[in-house]
């Protein structure tokens, strides 16, 4: 039996905040389209106050700006690349082109090709998310995309070092310092200095998701990421200040970030609630963490394991960390997340910052239908077809040329029955 002991808000107040965030965004899309840089510079400055000569970094300036960089920051995010981009290339290597021999003569098969150009979103506000250059920028270059174009935001006016050089490690072929809808909208749209990109990728805020949501079709898209969820599935061998910990962890990203235990331990979830409010009194981003947790945190107690995972796979949660006793249970079982965490041993934010998996991962339970962001998104699989005998020709022709009759497409069964009477 599920049962709650603390709630969240309604999926009714929430779709209430997204509709205002759609409209909004819908009207700075427009402006975008008909005005173009004109429109993209007095956004900057309304949102970023930002107005420099060129958002185009130039390589003087990423020189200059990686040089102000202490070594051992460029070292540690040069540690971060090589884990990211190892698993990435782990991940090719797994995609290979195929050619079949179908039927004597009929030669089918599929080739994998990088898109053309891709725009990279690297979220900025109050953390700049140095991590998510790696994920996106890092992953487009080895999936061998040709053009990688990067924005990021400026923080409180000055341009964000870490994450430029980050960018520029990874393998950007343009970095532009803007951010937003504008941002977004810029690389996808094109403007007067901007060139479209194919496919935008990268997580960003509820107005930098609505416009993704909107954008689409014009462009590719990774995913609709919305704000970042964690959930926790522990039995009674957790212990509350880990599980507490991690919950807020998460929390701290934004007012809205859920953050959900699901456990077979009354005694756990009643801990966990005492923890979570020791932590709260002295966790340095208690302002965000609290709000979250108050609005979006949920405790749910269940009877097994069992049900423990049927009950994790309905949340499909972005992250999910398992700490029981049997952790591949979940591992075998669990069809419904982002990226699982299993044991003590790891937590999300080695996932978000460093060991190697992308941290650009469905949300808004999306994970029912979708995984995250990984090489595969950069690749299109397309296939091609070949006849190599004119029986085989024939063979298939004829077959063509009555499945066209049954759908009365005449021009469709001219092209087979032409076929049929120049091979036969």
């Amino acid at each position: 039996m599920v049962r709650y002991i603390k709630e969240g808000i309604s999926e009714e107040a929430s779709f209430a905040a997204d509709m205002k965030v759609r409209k909004v965004v819908e009207d700075i899309l427009d402006d975008i389209r008909v005005r173009g840089d004109e429109a993209v510079r007095e956004l900057s400055v309304r949102f970023d106050n930002w107005d420099p000569e060129s958002f185009k970094l130039s390589e003087e300036q990423i020189d200059e700006i990686i040089a102000s960089l202490p070594q051992q920051v460029i070292d540690d995010i040069k540690f971060a690349q090589e884990q990211v981009g190892g698993f990435a290339e782990h991940q090719r290597a797994a995609l290979q082109d195929i050619e079949v021999e179908t039927l004597p003569g009929v030669i089918l098969g599929h080739k994998n090709i990088p898109v053309n150009s891709v725009g990279c979103y690297i979220p900025g506000g109050r953390y700049p998310m140095v991590a998510s250059a790696h994920m996106s920028v890092l992953t487009a270059k080895v999936a061998g995309v040709k053009r990688i174009a990067a924005c990021t935001p400026p923080i409180n006016g000055e341009i964000p070092a870490a994450t430029v050089a980050a960018m520029h490690f990874g393998g950007a072929d343009e970095i532009y310092i803007l951010g937003g809808v504008q941002a977004v909208a810029s690389m996808a749209l094109g403007t007067e200095t901007i060139e479209p990109v194919d496919i935008l990728v990268g997580p960003g805020n509820a107005y930098v998701a609505a416009a993704k949501r909107q954008l689409y079709g014009k462009v590719g898209i990774d995913l609709l990421a919305g704000p970042t969820e964690v959930l926790i599935v522990a039995d009674e061998t957790a212990d509350a200040e880990m599980v507490a910990t991690d919950l807020l962890g998460q929390a701290e990203h934004g007012l809205d970030s859920p953050a959900v235990l699901i456990t077979t331990s009354e005694e756990l979830a009643n801990e966990t609630l005492v923890e979570i409010e020791r932590q709260l009194k002295v966790l340095a981003t208690a302002d965000l963490a609290s709000k979250s947790w108050e609005d979006y945190g949920e405790i749910i107690l269940v009877d097994s394991l069992e049900e423990a995972c049927k009950e994790a796979d309905r949340v499909a949660s972005e992250h999910v960390q398992i700490l029981t006793e049997d952790d591949n249970y979940f591992l075998e079982n669990m069809t419904n997340y982002g990226a699982l965490f299993l044991g003590p041993r790891t937590n999300v934010a080695y996932g978000d910052k460093v060991i190697g998996t992308n941290h650009t991962l469905p949300t808004m339970k999306a994970a029912r239908y979708t995984g995250g962001l990984w090489v595969g998104k950069f690749i299109k699989t397309v296939t091609y077809q070949r006849v190599l005998t004119d029986e085989a020709s024939v063979l298939v022709g004829e077959y063509c040329s009555r499945l066209c009759a049954i759908e009365n497409f005449i021009g469709h069964k001219a092209q087979a029955d032409l076929r049929v009477k120049r091979y036969a």
